[in-house]
């Protein structure tokens, strides 16, 4: 098994987690127990690993980071609106 490879099948393991947890916080009706700066800290972390990712030019990292970003930012709106329906 290549080392690319390897980074791959981790990768594919890492995004089926986070995404499978966005789709449990889509279920829940209450944010509670999401801290406010869960998604915050995973976004700002995430936008540097892109660009450290890019300017070392590994793909598994590019794709992977990106992918990571997306989730950070999938689950803090979907935090946000979650809130904000149980405040109204």
């Amino acid at each position: 098994m290549s080392p690319e490879s390897i980074g791959w099948a981790a990768s594919a393991i890492l995004l089926a987690t986070l995404s499978r947890q966005i789709v449990t916080q889509v279920r829940d009706d209450s944010a509670r127990g999401v801290s406010k700066w869960l998604f915050v800290g995973q976004i700002a972390a995430s936008t540097g690993f892109v660009a450290y990712s890019a300017l070392v030019g590994d793909w598994v990292f590019i794709v992977t980071n990106c992918c990571i970003l997306a989730t950070a930012v999938v689950g803090q709106f979907v935090t946000w609106r979650k809130r904000r329906a149980n405040r109204a």
